[in-house]
């Protein structure tokens, strides 16, 4: 050791800015205990050996000759990467400690065992690189960490085997990958007082939404036990999303997600030669939730407070003592995959002409593919994989990085977003679904599929080769515009693919996509359950709200949390949710909905939209909804959101509508509460001031409205050729309301295919006066061009 240097750096010691002192992960840690402490963030107290530690371990057993010369034969092709690895890792497992090192490892020890009360203190010993957590480079999983390590020779050993684990063949092929000159890099070790995890639960979280990038979400896994499992991806873990803007206020609770995982194993302490082992999960645990509501909210607050303190997107794993309760922060570095993407340009895919669905997981990324299954279950099997196939094996971990690197996607039975599999795949650019549960069982070697990623956070594996679309994006060029252009949502897993899109809103947020998809059961089979006939139906209604005591908690829960991440993809800009819109017979279809609905000849003009809402035959289920928006406006705090009411067909109508929505918390203009109506009637137009009076705005509908205004049913293909939306009839319609809601002081959109499909009816709208439009996100680029044009022209017709 140099004189003067110590081999020991205690963390409170150390910062972020000394990362070739002791890697990039303890000067991490170091800086959190520094700087964040007294913000209430907890890490596990310290200490890491340094960069010359490692080096002098390296001179005082002559190592440096050897290593060269053993790399030298690997770039010269004289040696594989395999032999390359372990001929270097036996050189360092069977080198002696310099006395000094030795001692001062020793006796930090010692003293952190004081420090924690005293007797042999349980640790983990992670390896920290000095070329590891940078901007361009994660080194994720690339050097080993060790648990529950006890004991002075225990611990001489783990450190031992960090040295050694920088030279495993993933961190060589890694460190080649990069650029990176082996013997530049050092390796410090870090000794941590163990968090009983093993006990509790731990996991990892992202400061951003690690596939799209959307930069105001926190995403938390979370598992039973320590949290290898959850890094490793043998578990699928709970999955949380949390929006960041509103965690400010302590009085709301901004959870958007919650998705219990499966949690099949934990990994806790074990005695003998093996420190721990993975043992099966409870039923209760299976079926509980990691964390509790408070526990999300104050894991969220830290990463924001971490993030900020760091000024850039964080990778952060976070550990639950089982005994005292605490929550530790064990490990913070970058997130370098998202934070190196461009926000001008994105490519878009569209899947068309499918096959059946064989598979589903997580998606990683949002690409689409098509190749052949390359199917490896074992790592001693990954030198049969062939390039440029779909690798589907049941997990992975950094020995598989090689073939990862070759394969054309990633398919895994476990795992979660914050896997190995995940964080490998993001960084490679590959297309992968993971945490499928059963892709080994389903698909088979040489079978032609298509990997999907482009679907929103649900990734599917289809059968046979469909065919892609792809579409590149660009939208940093998009003039500004008078016109408010907004966009239209459906399903809440795939609003986070348009953040980045400039747009004015979301025009259109379809709650029935969230209850047919997310909730998929009738609201007044949950109201009226023990009055169900349909026994198929109600075991299945117990089975999905199993842990709900009050079934109707269900239905407002999903329905607030699918609501929040549209609300969240645009925020603080407006999103117009339309009220529940489904016609008898698609009601019917819910579960348990058959015997809740009358028999209709003609569900498109029947019992649909307000008629409902304060009808005895729905007005409960009703209640339900709008205790989801009360509890996404004023629980979550998404005030962003406006209420928009479907197919109501007088004032008097509307009245008692207005009067259901105050009895049950949704009072319009209270909490700044705006509600508008879709305008799909004729009779909306022709006494468009006296609903102007009730309403704060008004969306035109176009398709119902040509429907109704041309008397032709829009679903006929008989009649097709009579259904246009850009029909004098139609368009004096649109050109009537929009004067009469303008006139009044209300606002007026029209949300529709038409000026997607046509840029002339977009200029035709803009010289209407329309004060926004709103279009499927795919088309919203041409449509902002399309009404820029418009203007220009209007503004030079205006000046001439």
């Amino acid at each position: 050791m140099s004189q003067g240097l110590s081999p020991i750096a205690w963390f409170e010691t150390v910062s972020r800015d000394e990362i070739a002192r002791v890697g990039g992960k303890n000067a991490s840690l170091g800086e959190m205990m520094r700087a964040l402490a007294a913000k209430g963030i907890r890490v596990p107290e310290g200490f890491a050996t340094t960069a010359e530690a490692y080096r002098d371990y390296l001179d005082a057993n002559g190592l440096v000759g050897p290593i060269t010369a053993r790399l030298a034969d690997l770039d010269a092709g004289k040696a594989t990467l395999s032999e390359t690895g372990h001929a270097i890792r036996s050189l360092i497992l069977r080198s002696d400690w310099p006395k000094e090192t030795a001692r001062a490892i020793t006796q930090a020890y010692g003293l952190l065992c004081e420090r924690s009360g005293g007797g042999e203190l349980d640790v983990a010993v992670r390896s920290s690189a000095t070329a590891e957590d940078l901007p361009d480079a994660s080194f994720a999983g690339q050097q080993e960490t060790f648990l529950n390590i006890r004991g002075e020779a225990a611990l001489l050993g783990a450190c031992r085997r960090c040295y050694a684990s920088l030279f495993t063949d993933r961190a060589i092929s890694y460190r080649q990958a990069k650029g990176f000159d082996h013997m530049k890099v050092a390796l410090s070790v870090g000794v941590q007082r163990m968090v009983r995890s093993d006990l509790g639960s731990a996991g990892v979280m992202f400061t951003i939404d690690t596939e799209t990038g959307f930069d105001k979400v926190v995403l938390i896994d979370a598992a039973w036990g320590l949290g290898e499992t959850v890094v490793q991806g043998s578990v699928v873990p709970d999955e949380y999303q949390v929006f960041k803007p509103l965690l400010g206020d302590p009085a709301l609770s901004p959870i958007i997600e919650k998705s219990c995982g499966e949690k099949a194993q934990k990994l806790i302490y074990a005695a003998g030669d093996a420190p721990t082992r993975l043992v099966p999960t409870s039923k209760a645990e299976r079926a509980a939730f990691v964390l509790s509501d408070s526990e999300i909210l104050t894991l969220a607050r830290w990463a924001a407070t971490i993030e900020a303190h760091y000024g850039c997107p964080m990778d952060i794993e976070w550990a639950k003592d089982g005994g005292t309760g605490e929550i530790f922060v064990v490990q913070a570095r970058p997130e370098t995959v998202q934070a190196g993407r461009s926000a001008a340009h994105a490519k878009t895919y569209r899947i068309t002409r499918k096959g059946r669905r064989l598979a589903a997981g997580s998606a990683i990324g949002d690409a689409a593919i098509t190749g052949r299954v390359c199917l490896i279950e074992r790592a001693e099997d990954i030198g049969r994989f062939v390039d440029g196939a779909i690798l589907v094996t049941s997990t992975t971990d950094p020995d598989w990085v090689p073939i990862m690197r070759k394969a054309a996607a990633i398919v895994t039975d476990r795992g979660g977003r914050t896997s190995h599999a995940a964080i490998i795949s993001r960084e490679l650019g590959l297309p992968a679904i993971v945490g499928t549960g059963n892709a080994t069982e389903l698909l088979h070697e040489g079978q032609d599929v298509t990997v999907s990623c482009a679907e929103g956070a649900e990734g599917f594996v289809y059968d046979g080769i469909a065919e892609v679309e792809e579409e590149a994006l660009d939208v940093s060029a998009l003039p500004q515009t008078r016109t408010q252009v907004m966009v239209n949502l459906a399903n809440p897993a795939a609003a986070f693919r348009w953040w980045r899109l400039p747009a004015d809103g979301v025009g259109l947020a379809r709650m029935e996509f969230v209850v047919s998809n997310a909730i998929r059961i009738h609201p007044m089979a949950l109201v009226r359950y023990e009055e169900l006939r349909d026994e198929e139906a109600k075991r299945t209604i117990a089975t999905l709200t199993e842990g709900y005591p009050d079934r109707t908690e269900y239905f407002v829960e999903k329905l607030a949390r699918g609501l929040a991440r549209l609300a969240a993809s645009v925020h603080p800009k407006p999103v117009i949710v339309r009220m529940s819109d489904f016609k008898t017979n698609e009601y019917a279809g819910l579960i348990g909905g058959a015997g809740f609905e009358p028999r209709e000849d003609n569900p498109m003009i029947g019992f649909r939209g307000a008629s409902r809402y304060y009808s005895p035959l729905y007005r409960e289920g009703f209640a339900l909804e709008c205790r989801a928006i009360r509890r996404l406006r004023n629980e979550m705090g998404f005030r962003n959101v406006v209420v928009m009411i479907p197919f109501c067909r007088s004032p008097a109508e509307a009245d008692k509508v207005l009067a259901v929505m105050a009895e049950n918390g949704l009072k319009r203009g209270e909490d700044g509460l705006e509600v508008y109506v879709m305008c799909e009637i004729p009779s909306n137009v022709i006494l468009a001031r006296d609903f102007a009076a009730r309403f704060d705005g008004f969306s035109i509908g176009s398709n119902d409205l040509t429907q109704l205004t041309l008397g032709v049913d829009r679903d006929s293909a008989e009649l097709a050729s009579l259904f246009d939306e850009e029909d004098a009839a139609v368009k004096w319609m649109i050109a009537r309301v929009i004067a009469e809601a303008r006139a009044a002081g209300a606002k007026i959109g029209l949300c529709g295919q038409a000026p997607s499909d046509n840029p002339a009816f977009a200029a035709f709208l803009v010289e209407a006066g329309i004060h926004s439009v709103s279009v499927s996100p795919d088309s919203f680029v041409a449509v902002k061009q399309a009404v820029a044009a418009a203007e220009r022209k209007l503004d030079q017709e205006t000046r001439s």
